[in-house]
């Protein structure tokens, strides 16, 4: 072997060296249905003024360690409850390995779990954590396996266990009595986080739960609101809770951009409600068209996004990808994705390239 061969050998966990990293296509030139992302902007004028307020930021200066300003905005526009305060993140990511650096433990191995199949950074980050993660098998319906997960809870005794509510990739709300079983069963032992990353579109939410589950803890982004591009994300617990988790946060994490621009989205959030309001309209009228396409399977979404069952995915998404149109073939990631196609609900225009030619492809 090389020089490098034998460092990257002698140095890097073989864990790491065996898998691939997280790729991201290039999107140029192509119609991005593939990351549920809010396709509007804001409009013209307010685009003007954060334009404004961003050249005014100090990017000579770290930012304001405490982000005092921006989490009272965050916990007064978006419904946290009183008394309790915010950890922000550099997105959703960040905050998922903060809890799992926080909760890997160097005396024994650590266990992350979640329903599977699930936002695959949970797993990602329990391995870089140094924990096992252990997944659950949803049933064929997406919904939650009660007594599976209650079983697997008594086995591996979990420190931490992810819930996203609605699911990526499924879309679906699993059932609040369920994960009121889940959270109590955890008790004392292990925290739940439910992560709420696609809230706006769902508009249901177990932040107000937060005072009645000590061992709960509420995630957000704002990346599906609009604003994917500053990678903000939060997350509130008890008091207690949160400030170890704090202990973990690198300093200066948020970016002074992210900061302003976020503080000012806030102060206009009724404009990114408005558009939340839009898809999930949109979202309605797409899946009852797709599913009047014969061979196509929609699945119920609380997201910005659809699962669809097609009869082939594979050639369905080549037609797509040949038509610049990218969206995501999960047919391979779980068993209960066979044939799955997972798209962003977008413009009406964009939304209508997507179905005609997965309408073409049935002919």
């Amino acid at each position: 072997m090389s020089f490098i061969e034998n460092l990257i050998s002698n140095t890097i966990r073989a864990d790491v060296r065996d898998i691939g990293g997280y790729h991201v296509p290039d999107a140029s030139g192509y119609i991005k249905l593939d990351a549920m992302e809010n396709p509007y902007e804001l409009p013209e004028h307010l685009r003007a003024e954060l334009g404004r307020r961003l050249a005014a930021a100090m990017l000579n200066r770290y930012p304001v360690a405490s982000y005092a300003t921006l989490k009272a905005k965050v916990c007064q526009q978006l419904g946290v409850p009183a008394g309790y305060d915010v950890l922000l993140g550099n997105g959703s990511d960040e905050l998922i390995s903060i809890m799992a650096m926080a909760c890997a433990r160097q005396d024994r191995r650590a266990v992350m779990m979640a329903p599977v199949p699930a936002f695959v950074m949970f797993a990602r980050s329990a391995q870089f954590a140094g924990m096992d993660f252990v997944g659950v098998p949803l049933r064929a319906d997406f919904t939650l396996d009660r007594a599976a997960m209650l079983a697997a809870i008594a086995e591996h005794r979990p420190a931490l266990l992810f819930l996203a509510y609605p699911n990526n990739p499924t879309g679906n709300l699993y059932d609040a009595d369920d994960m009121l079983a889940i959270i109590a069963a955890m008790g004392e032992n292990g925290i739940v986080v439910v992560d709420e990353a696609y809230g706006p579109f769902a508009q249901h939410s177990f932040m107000g739960r937060l005072p009645a589950c000590p061992n709960l803890v509420v995630m957000r982004t704002l990346s599906k609101l609009g604003l994917a591009g500053i990678r903000l994300g939060y997350m509130s617990a008890a008091p207690a809770l949160l400030e170890q988790f704090e202990k973990v946060r690198p300093p200066y994490n948020v970016n002074v951009l992210t900061q302003t621009a976020a503080e000012f989205a806030l102060d206009h959030i009724a404009v990114l409600n408005e558009q939340a309001a839009v898809l999930r309209a949109a979202r309605g009228e797409l899946a009852a068209s797709l599913a009047a396409l014969p061979g196509v399977e929609v699945f119920p979404s609380a997201a910005n996004f659809l699962l669809i069952r097609v009869p082939d995915s594979d050639e369905v998404c080549a037609k797509l990808h040949a038509r610049k149109v990218l969206v995501r073939n999960m047919s391979k990631m779980h068993g209960v994705l066979t044939n799955c196609i997972r798209v962003t609900v977008s413009t009406p225009e964009e939304n209508s390239v997507f179905f005609d030619v997965v309408k073409a492809s049935l002919a």
